[in-house]
């Protein structure tokens, strides 16, 4: 790893990566020190990493010392973000009914515009991708917040505790730059059109694309799928 992806959302997002993708599989036993050294940074950010992946139940802690990386099946991934679509629609729909007030329509705002810029590029830098992560979580917590539900907001919460199910545990493979981008880009233009239907207070448009939304975690393997597949001949 370059001394550009030495911070702690990097660190964490390569993390992820590697355990979703198996290449730290499960089972598998993980300590501070040889994993700091995998990854050519200090044990800091490791060990704030593990505590997040630990929340959100991709990593098991161990009794004695250490971690255990969970069993991950696309099964519990899909119901996870099925649930958060049903979640962050409702929360949408809520919203939408409400109507924006100023105050969420900036902050709303200012997450498109703050992103926008990163894809007038072919391919995202590690800068790219941290400023993606920072207002995407932004975004999706105002209009959460927005709903004004306990109820949503606390369900959301158990939920974000299986694997990949909170907005904030975005993952990036970089051995698929083309489709990564892709992806990333596809979501922003659906938190616009999220934005649109909010603004518009079009409830059922704005919880219909929220559930739609929720599931652009797993396009960029939807695609490689597709295009890998063997074409009938």
């Amino acid at each position: 790893m370059s001394k550009s992806m030495s911070s702690g959302q990097q660190v964490l997002i390569e993390l992820r990566k590697m355990i979703i993708s198996g290449e730290i599989p499960g089972g598998a036993r993980v300590a501070e020190i040889p994993t700091a050294e995998m990854l050519g940074v200090s044990r800091q950010p490791v060990r704030m990493a593990f505590r997040l992946l630990e929340q959100e139940g991709l990593l098991l802690k161990n009794p004695t010392r250490g971690y255990t990386v969970r069993e991950i099946s696309p099964k519990l991934i899909q119901d996870a973000l099925e649930v958060r679509g049903v979640l962050e629609g409702l929360a949408a729909k809520k919203l939408a009914e409400k109507g924006l007030n100023t105050q969420q329509q900036d902050q709303l705002m200012q997450c498109i515009t703050q992103i926008d810029p990163i894809f007038k590029k072919t391919e995202l830098s590690n800068e790219d991708i941290e400023t993606y992560h920072h207002y995407n979580t932004i975004f999706h917590n105002t209009i959460i917040q927005g709903s004004d539900n306990v109820a949503i907001v606390q369900a959301l919460s158990k939920n974000n505790q299986l694997p990949l199910a909170s907005a904030q545990a975005l993952t990036y493979d970089k051995n698929n730059p083309l489709s990564e981008f892709r992806r990333l880009h596809h979501a922003h233009i659906q938190h616009c059109a999220i934005f649109n239907a909010l603004k518009n207070r079009d409830s059922a448009r704005a919880e219909s694309l929220m559930r739609e939304h929720s599931h652009v975690v797993t396009l960029g393997d939807m695609m490689r799928s597709i295009f890998n597949s063997d074409l009938p001949s």
